[in-house]
């Protein structure tokens, strides 16, 4: 999946879309997508400077992207069909190496549990495979006016 399908399961645009490519979709079940580090990111003005580092909460929200595009292709519904996945909470969040200009960051979402409209995904992230974060991300499904 290229970025012109990824934007029409994400509401996301510049500068906080951070999924570039899906590699891997299997609905109902899980992802793989990546998201190229470059230094021209905006971030890299503030975090760090002199050692630019990939923020951990950036790295959090590519991986809760990742897994709302898992969540809207499972249910098959579009952004734009008024639904939305809001983030709802995130559990053991563990960073594990720094992510940095000319990483590229594979972000993989797996579907642990659903329950009435929320959903509770098993993610990761990591460079050269190489774990740089885990956690559970929770997100509610919802539809809007």
């Amino acid at each position: 999946m290229e970025i012109k399908e990824i934007k029409e399961f994400l509401p996301h645009r510049y500068p906080f879309l951070l999924v570039d490519r899906v590699l891997e979709l299997e609905p109902g079940a899980h992802i793989i997508a990546y998201k190229n580090i470059t230094a021209n990111e905006d971030v890299f003005n503030g975090h760090f400077p002199n050692a630019p580092i990939f923020p951990g909460v950036m790295i959090i929200e590519a991986m809760a992207q990742a897994a709302g595009i898992l969540g809207f292709a499972t249910v098959d519904k579009r952004p734009d069909d008024k639904n939305l996945y809001l983030f709802a909470g995130v559990d053991g969040v563990r960073f594990k190496r720094r992510v940095i200009p000319g990483d590229r960051l594979v972000l993989e979402a797996s579907i642990a549990s659903v329950k009435r409209n929320i959903w509770r995904f098993q993610c990761r992230s990591s460079v050269d495979d190489k774990l740089a974060c885990e956690a559970t991300i929770l997100c509610a499904l919802q539809q809007l006016d």
